[in-house]
């Protein structure tokens, strides 16, 4: 049973100073860069926005960021401009060990929808080709470390469940966006109900 390591979105937007900051976002880094050690697949997620993406509150007319908007008739959170494409924000976090790395999967690409899982758009049209891969690869457990927590890890896991690998979130290697102070419980309950476990770098 081969094992991976995915790490979703360990970017400088997403960091203290980054444009989508997440709280303590950068505290994860030690933690992941031991946790590779122990991992003969390593792959990484990265947002990869164009410009005038469609989630970008900057780019709709009287649109804060918060609100809401319809695309296809499903609801889009609106966000700062963050990781786009060829900005020192959409680089990965320069204290971030990438030697492991085998291969990166960019999500995002497309300006008409967004896309929080490293294996599919939104709309579930578009796949990244990363689940692909790992089944080439012969993987069948998958462990998600990375941010945030409330949003691309939680669909990404969901994804992988829904692909059949067995899922694990490292918890203490993520941290949550939290714009409801209840949004990191939901999305921890919401992994477990879809059936990943939770588990502590320690563990493992």
């Amino acid at each position: 049973m081969k094992d991976a390591l995915i790490l979703i979105d360990i970017q400088n937007d997403f960091c203290p100073g980054g444009s989508l900051a997440v709280n303590e976002g950068d505290q994860i880094i030690p933690i992941v860069n031991q946790l590779q050690k122990q991992f003969d697949l390593v792959i990484a997620t990265q947002d990869w926005h164009p410009a005038d993406h469609i989630s970008f509150a900057a780019n709709h007319t009287n649109k804060k960021v918060g609100e809401f908007i319809d695309v296809n008739g499903n609801p889009q959170i609106l966000w700062p401009v963050h990781c786009a494409q060829g900005t020192h924000g959409a680089d990965f976090v320069e204290e971030l060990d990438m030697s492991k790395v085998k291969k990166v999967f960019q999500k995002g690409t497309n300006k008409q929808i967004d896309s929080y899982s490293g294996f599919f758009d939104n709309d579930h049209k578009n796949s990244t080709g990363l689940g692909d891969y790992l089944k080439l690869e012969g993987v069948e457990n998958v462990y998600i470390v990375g941010l945030a927590t409330d949003y691309c890890v939680k669909y990404t896991v969901i994804d992988a469940l829904s692909l059949g690998f067995n899922t694990n979130v490292v918890i203490d290697a993520c941290r949550g966006v939290k714009l409801n102070p209840n949004d990191v419980e939901n999305a921890i309950q919401d992994m477990e109900k879809a059936g990943a476990k939770i588990i502590m770098s320690n563990s493992l």
